[in-house]
């Protein structure tokens, strides 16, 4: 198999020819059709997890078909696809997995983060936590809902009945959002980069009522706010924006220092929400909606040996959309 490794944190990805790895009790081996990259492959590549292991092979939005079974494992059969998703384990007897909030366990394993991911074309996965995917499904746009997709919907339940949402930072998320809530019903608020014009254009080609830059204000009160860049001068912002009783949820798992605010900025009922990994339950939901919501990822392709390239459009904001590398 061929893997690009981070071999420590702020380091290029190499790449590194391995044996084809072997499934372990409950595991699977996958043939990696197609993985996308996420921002929380940046913040493992920086460094910013603490729960992250090096050398590791990044990369949690993962399409493939499985190509082998290990011991005690009879589903799903080999040459069905699936998807890899960033929970890639948890302990099911923690407090949070016995009520339901397997996201919140105590002793999670995460795909590219505690244990190697699909920047690769081969990758083990524990076979529970693996979602069955449609076989029609093309795996390159397929693959950016195996996070971007997942927290963006984890997001968005969250955000309650709101009617106006207000969307930060919109890329492979909330390009994917934005497609759900006009399916909704729900009108749309983006704000981008300062001076992004190529992103408010692409918002509102998905039915963005309003798109500007994060230095202006949105033209009307919003009833919630999902944040996806990681910023955390946007929550002063967000909280600014929505009308009392409203909603900010932080989508992403890492996000830089949030600025002292006014008390008056909360107060009124506001409520401000993290979003923790998902659930197989969230999956599971997700992927009912999605050809129901008639939703078309945009995404560019990369051969998997360029993955740095992938990873710097990423980085830059260069892209509509997802990159996607494919082995």
């Amino acid at each position: 198999m061929l893997a690009m490794v981070l071999r420590e944190p702020g380091g290029r990805l190499v790449a590194e020819s391995r044996p084809d790895p072997e499934p372990g009790p409950g595991e699977i081996r996958i043939r990696v059709e197609a993985c996308a990259v996420c921002r929380t492959d940046l913040h493992v590549i920086d460094g910013d997890l603490p729960q992250a292991v090096y050398p590791i092979v990044p990369g949690h939005e993962v399409v493939g078909r499985v190509e082998a079974l290990g011991p005690g494992v009879t589903q799903p059969l080999p040459g069905l696809r699936v998807g890899v998703p960033w929970l890639a384990h948890t302990c099911g007897r923690c407090a949070y997995c016995e009520s339901g909030r397997e996201n919140l366990c105590d002793r999670p394993d995460f795909t590219g983060c505690t244990r190697d991911g699909g920047f690769a074309t081969h990758l083990v996965a524990e076979a529970a936590f693996t979602i069955p995917l449609d076989p029609s499904l093309d795996p390159v746009a397929t693959a950016p809902l195996l996070c971007a997709g997942l927290i963006g919907w984890r997001s968005l339940r969250m955000a309650g009945t709101a009617g106006t949402i207000g969307l930060y930072g919109f890329g492979a998320a909330a390009h994917i959002v934005a497609q759900i809530c006009r399916w909704q019903g729900r009108r749309v608020l983006a704000v981008t980069r300062p001076g992004d014009r190529r992103a408010q254009d692409f918002a509102r080609s998905l039915g963005a009522v309003w798109a500007g830059g994060s230095d202006e204000a949105p033209p009307e009160p919003l009833d919630a706010a999902l944040l996806f860049a990681p910023d955390g001068r946007l929550v002063p912002a967000a909280l600014g924006a929505v009308r009392k009783g409203g909603r900010v949820v932080c989508g992403g798992i890492h996000m830089s220092d949030i600025p002292r605010f006014p008390y008056d900025l909360l107060w009124g009922e506001r409520a401000l929400l993290s979003v923790a990994n998902l659930t197989r339950e969230d999956a599971r939901s997700f992927f009912e909606v999605v050809p129901r919501a008639g939703i078309v990822t945009h995404t560019r392709a990369y051969p998997l040996t360029r993955a740095n390239s992938a990873i710097l459009a990423h980085r830059t904001g260069r892209l509509e959309g997802a990159a996607v590398l494919v082995p």
